[in-house]
């Protein structure tokens, strides 16, 4: 086949498919059947290898994935991608309504539309062409996941019809419930930990390296907002005619003149909502005409022209099986209520969170109680109370266990903390994973070629206990690894083999680790307590793990926002002889203990001077305002108290923080205030 034939037959078999997905995801009327579908695609597919030059990136053989993304690029948004002001109360939507009204007049149509749970997304079309697709990430920032949004199939590709030449449309990508259930299903088969949530389950598909992977999971995704040169000058008539162009707009959307008909949607919908095949949170209002919304503006963080309404929690009562008990990373305990499953928000409800100890005694529930159980937000499902008229008489007290469910050891407990501890921290299976886990974790050490279960089959081969072990594997340790996953009802039975490109570029990524700043070493180990913003402060103050090390109590409580807490934990972690042989083997292989003393801050404006952060901001995130704060020698803290010069103040500050400075009459600043503070 020359390459002009074979550019004809390209062009003949994307039409063709592109209308057998058009029937089949929008029209749900298919012609052909999926084995024929799936023979045109790989028709397509092979001829892609064979000419890689007439491959495009609106192939339909992008909807399968395969792209393997080492890491998401951050890009600003071309404008804010705010969130909506929340409100459970109906007495806030008329005062919302009364707010409009005085602004616009008394003639005013609102949009309600359903709030979808999801992971808010923003998709750039250029020419009808797909070019990037970006996630909210901090509303001024985020993630670019074009490759692996490509693989949605409600997601146009290619546009039809008389489309912008340019313009941007938002809405949200979600996993429909029967995808979350089947997704789990497989999870719990092969022993690992389900997903809480679909929302959850939709934003960690969405960051997976492996874009083929994406396309298993089947998410889909709702549009509901166009920014650019549209056609209409309201946002009903533009979501209609983008619809048009093929975007999957939802039906689930009125207009309403007033109040009374925006209670009607809500209630309505309030109901309905368990029929739905994916999950909704509540209902959103838009003011329709843009002119209108012009009028109204925006807050930093949200627009005055829209609110959402958020359903209340919903409760039911079911009976409390048993009691189980998980160790976490650090070692807590959490206390798990194992449910008689029952139907709520939705889903079906097996088990719940009980916590800890101290909440468990708090409600005196009882193995065999029947118990009310809530989806707090619509989340993670939560025990808040027993049923006693109904308690069996012959139950005891929910006893607590004093040794470890997963090695065995004696449980511990700190004075003021509410946890149970297993301190075996480098003896206790799930701890030691975890740990393992983090150190390669893409804020830590980065070592991404190691994620999705890699991790596990290592330390279950005997290779990896601890994390300075992942600098002595070799070629031919990791060469033929593999587990294989037994086939269930609903996953077929797949093997996770480490093949030549897999080892590859697993040590690839463990030599690259090697150059990982120190503050993300240090952050890496894992201490209790040492959190990234702990790990930087350390680093910048002594310079070196050694010096850490090396420091008594009095010189680590020195550092900025280091207490007794986080010094008690240092100094404990570095008593140990296996930790400190732990840091030999990291030194001998290379990984940074080691980085430059940052004490002199860029400036001294700021000299003397306290700050405390609170709020959404337009121009600086909050870490940005803290770097700047530090390297213009003012000291950030992280409560308000009588040492405060100033607060920074963004959107939805914190009401306690708000009421506490002005009591002590702290000087409360916005982030242009504090620009010119250090221009």
């Amino acid at each position: 086949m020359t390459i002009i034939e074979a550019r004809q037959r390209i062009e003949q078999l994307t039409t063709e498919i592109n209308q057998h997905n058009q029937r089949y995801y929008e029209a749900a009327a298919p012609v052909i059947s999926d084995f024929e579908f799936d023979s045109l695609l790989q028709e397509l597919q092979q001829l892609e290898l064979k000419f890689p030059e007439l491959a495009t990136s609106d192939s339909p053989t992008q909807r399968v994935g395969g792209t393997i993304t080492r890491e998401f690029k951050t890009v600003q948004h071309l404008t804010p991608m705010l969130s909506l002001s929340n409100t459970y109360s109906e007495a806030e939507i008329k005062e919302f309504d009364q707010r409009v009204r005085k602004v616009t007049g008394d003639e005013i149509t609102y949009i309600c539309e359903l709030k979808y749970d999801g992971v808010a997304i923003g998709l750039r079309y250029e020419q009808g062409v797909l070019v990037q697709a970006v996630t909210r990430g901090d509303g001024i920032r985020g993630d670019d996941v074009t490759v692996n949004v490509r693989t949605i199939h409600s997601v146009p590709l290619k546009l039809r019809g008389d489309y912008p030449e340019e313009f941007e449309i938002r809405g949200e990508i979600f996993m429909p419930r029967s995808s979350f259930d089947s997704l789990n299903a497989g999870k719990e088969e092969i022993g690992e930990q389900p997903f809480a949530n679909p929302r959850n389950a939709a934003a960690g598909s969405l960051k997976l390296l492996d874009s083929a992977e994406v396309a298993r999971r089947k998410l889909d995704c709702f549009l509901y907002f166009v920014i650019g040169d549209m056609p209409f000058d309201n946002h009903y008539d533009n979501l209609m005619k983008a619809r048009e162009w093929g975007f999957n707009i939802p039906l689930y959307l009125r207009k309403c003149a007033s109040v009374d008909e925006i209670f009607e949607f809500i209630d309505e919908w309030n109901e309905a909502r368990h029929n739905l095949p994916f999950d909704i949170d509540g209902v959103v209002i838009k003011v329709n005409s843009y002119p209108m919304q012009q009028s109204l503006g925006f807050t930093a963080k949200s627009p005055r022209w829209a609110i959402a309404y958020k359903f209340k929690a919903e409760r039911v009562v079911t009976k409390l099986l048993n009691i189980v008990y998980q160790v976490g990373r650090t070692g807590a305990i959490t206390p798990v209520a194992v449910l008689e499953p029952v139907q709520l928000a939705g889903s079906i409800v097996k088990r719940a969170t009980l916590h800890n100890a101290d909440i468990i005694a708090q409600l005196d529930v009882r193995i065999g109680d029947s118990v009310f159980v809530e989806k707090g937000g619509e989340i993670i499902p939560k025990i808040i109370g027993v049923d006693l008229t109904n308690r069996n008489h012959n139950t005891y007290p929910a006893a607590y266990p004093v040794h470890c469910p997963e090695c065995g050891a004696v449980l511990t407990r700190t004075a003021g903390e509410s946890a149970w501890y297993c301190p075996n921290e480098d003896g206790c299976p799930p701890q030691i994973k975890g740990k393992l886990e983090h150190f390669i974790c893409r804020k830590a050490m980065n070592i991404d070629s190691l994620g999705e279960g890699k991790t596990e089959i290592l330390f279950d081969s005997g290779l990896v206990s601890n994390v300075a072990d992942f600098y002595d594997l070799t070629y031919d340790q990791l060469l033929g690894l593999e587990k294989s996953y037994p086939a269930t009802a609903i996953t077929r039975e797949r093997t996770v083999k480490f093949r030549e490109k897999t080892v590859e570029n697993i040590l690839r990524a463990i030599e690259s680790s090697k150059s990982v700043p120190f503050a993300r070493v240090l952050f890496a180990l894992g201490i209790r307590f040492v959190g990234e913003t702990v790990a930087k402060k350390l680093a910048a103050h002594f310079g070196s793990i050694e010096n850490i090390a090396n420091a008594t109590i009095g010189e680590l409580l020195m550092v900025d926002e280091i207490g007794e807490k986080i010094a008690g934990s240092l100094t404990g972690w570095f008593a140990l002889e296996k930790h400190q042989m732990l840091l030999e083997r990291l030194a001998v292989a290379g990984v940074k203990l080691a980085g430059a003393k940052s004490n002199t801050p860029d400036s001294d404006v700021l000299g003397g001077k306290s700050f405390v952060v609170s709020g959404v901001f337009s121009s600086y995130s909050r870490d940005e305002l803290k770097e700047l704060i530090g390297a213009n020698g003012g000291k950030v803290l992280s409560a308000v108290s009588a040492k405060t010069d100033f607060i920074i103040a963004g959107d939805n500050m914190g009401p306690s923080k708000l009421e506490k400075a002005r009591q002590l009459g702290v000087k409360i600043i916005s982030e242009d205030d504090f620009a010119e503070m250090i221009s």
